[in-house]
C-alpha cells in the first residue's frame, strides 16, 4: 500500500501550501495575518500522533508516520490551511481590519477574552478520555472555540459564520482533488471502519466536519487575539504593502 502512494500526503500538503503562497502574493494588505495565523498553526502539526493511525494512517516521508506518529508533511498542511483560513472572508469579502477602540475593549464581555481564547485547548484534551476517535473532539473544540469567539466578539459572529463556509468549501474541493488524484488514496489511509461510514462524493463526512470548524474558529482568531475588528470594505484595493498590525496588549481584557 506505501509504495503507490508515499508522496501523495507531500504533494497534497504542498498544494495548499501553493495557493497560501499565491494569495500571499496577490494580497499584500493580508500578509500580516496570514503569517501570523500560520505561525500559530503549524505547531499543530505535532498533534499528529493523536490521528496516526486511529483516524487514518498516511505514507509519510522516511516513513514517520508509521515509526513516530509525527509527519512532516502535517506541518506543511497546518501552516498553509492556518494562513488561508484566517484571511479567506478577507479576500472574497474586501473587508479591511482596524483596531479595536479602547473603550470597547474594556466592555463587560471581554472579561472572558482569555478564557474564549483558550476554549478549545481546554475542550480537546477534556474530550479526548472519552476514546472517541481523535478527529470528533478535534471537531468540538473548534466548534466549541468558534462559538465562544462570537459570544466574547460579536462583532465577529459574520466572519466566523461566513468564514465557516467558505473554509468548507475550498476544503471539499482540496479533498475532491485528492481524490481524483490518487484515486484509492482515501479508503487505504483514512480508518474508515472507526468512522461514521458517511461519505460525500468519497469524502469521509469527517474530513469536511474538520473544514466547517476549523474555518469557524480561524476566521476570526487573528481578530480576536489582536484586538481588531472588520471594518467596511474598500471600494478596491490599491495593493500596497500592510495591514493591521498585532499589538502586544492582547493581555487587555
Amino acid at each position: 500500500m506505501v509504495e503507490p502512494y508515499r508522496y501523495v500526503w507531500l504533494v497534497w500538503a504542498s498544494a495548499f501550501l501553493a495557493v497560501w503562497a499565491l494569495l500571499y502574493a496577490l494580497f499584500p494588505r493580508q500578509r500580516r495575518a496570514m503569517g501570523w495565523a500560520s505561525l500559530y498553526t503549524t505547531p499543530f502539526g505535532l498533534a499528529e500522533p493523536l490521528f496516526v493511525p486511529a483516524y487514518w494512517n498516511p505514507p509519510s516521508l522516511f516513513d514517520l508516520a508509521q515509526r513516530t506518529g509525527f509527519v512532516l508533511e502535517s506541518l506543511i498542511f497546518c501552516f498553509a490551511i492556518g494562513g488561508v483560513g484566517s484571511v479567506l472572508y478577507n479576500i472574497v469579502t474586501g473587508a479591511r481590519l482596524e483596531a479595536v477602540s479602547a473603550a470597547q475593549r474594556h466592555h463587560h464581555r471581554h472579561r472572558w477574552h482569555r478564557a474564549a481564547l483558550l476554549t478549545p485547548f481546554v475542550v480537546l484534551p477534556a474530550l479526548l478520555p472519552l476514546r472517541w476517535n481523535p478527529i470528533y473532539p478535534a471537531m468540538l473544540a473548534l466548534g466549541t472555540g468558534a462559538l465562544a469567539t462570537v459570544t466574547c466578539r460579536p462583532d465577529l459572529t459574520l466572519k466566523t459564520l461566513a468564514g465557516a463556509v467558505l473554509f468548507f468549501g475550498y476544503y471539499f474541493v482540496f479533498m475532491l482533488a485528492l481524490d481524483a488524484f490518487a484515486p484509492g488514496y482515501i479508503g487505504q489511509v483514512w480508518n474508515l471502519p472507526a468512522l461514521s461510514g458517511l461519505r460525500v462524493l468519497e469524502v469521509p463526512v469527517e474530513e469536511l466536519g474538520f473544514g466547517l470548524a476549523f474555518g469557524a474558529y480561524w476566521a476570526g482568531v487573528y481578530e480576536h487575539v489582536c484586538w481588531q475588528r472588520v471594518a467596511a470594505p474598500p471600494a478596491r484595493d490599491d495593493g500596497r504593502p500592510g495591514g493591521p498590525a498585532c499589538t502586544a496588549r492582547t493581555a487587555q481584557s
